[in-house]
């Protein structure tokens, strides 16, 4: 993670020297930002966003703005790290779950997955659009993110095929790219207050994902 610390300590330094003098509740504000440019972001594009309809949008001039972010780019990385964060932590919350077998940990993985994309339609749909239009390094650290979390998943499977679980001729790396496949691509059809609800949803994806992978 060390990667992403230095990316961050730019904004971070700003932070600490301006954002208290302009706001009773910084952290609030800071929330606030990041809220609406993800909003923004999905709704016209991340190219047709500029720093000021951010700034019109929490109520703040564009140059009170600069106090908590450097540039249009690092409000985008922003999001995509709140994005990045989540997902780290619902690996630390299953990799701690040692009383259950490797499937039972990939089947509360991908519940957790999925109930935190439906919370976060917004977020998770910029996070896979506009990735691509961060400056190359940070683009290469969503990169070595991404791999983190397929690194995971795949252990998860290997895990599994080693205790018999799952088939030894099925290949990891296939089977963890379908799940992300089916997991991330829920922003795109899934519309809350439908007649699936999230427990739900999430439900139906883990029995067939561990369905799909199970042992005969």
């Amino acid at each position: 993670m060390a990667g992403k610390q230095n990316t961050r300590t730019s904004t971070t330094n700003r932070r600490r020297n301006g954002r208290d003098a302009t706001s009773s509740s910084p952290k609030k504000r800071e929330q606030e930002i990041i809220d609406a440019a993800a909003e923004i972001f999905h709704r016209q594009g991340y190219s047709d966003t500029s720093v000021q309809n951010v700034a019109d949008a929490v109520g703040i001039l564009k140059g009170s703005l600069y106090y908590y972010i450097d540039s249009k780019d690092d409000l985008l990385y922003r999001v995509l790290l709140e994005v990045h964060d989540a997902a780290h932590t619902i690996i630390e919350e299953v990799t701690a779950m040692n009383d259950l077998t490797p499937l039972e940990r990939l089947d509360a993985y991908v519940r957790r997955h999925v109930e935190y994309n439906i919370r976060n339609l917004t977020k998770v749909a910029v996070y896979y659009h506009d990735y691509k239009l961060l400056a190359p390094e940070r683009r290469a650290e969503i990169r070595r993110q991404r791999r983190m979390y397929e690194d995971f998943v795949e252990g998860l499977i290997g895990e599994a095929q080693d205790r018999g679980e799952v088939a030894a001729d099925l290949d990891r790396h296939v089977l963890a790219n379908c799940l992300f496949g089916a997991v991330n691509s829920i922003y795109t059809w899934y519309r809350p207050g439908g007649k699936v609800s999230p427990s739900q949803l999430a439900d139906t994806l883990a029995r067939f994902m561990l369905a799909g992978v199970h042992a005969d």
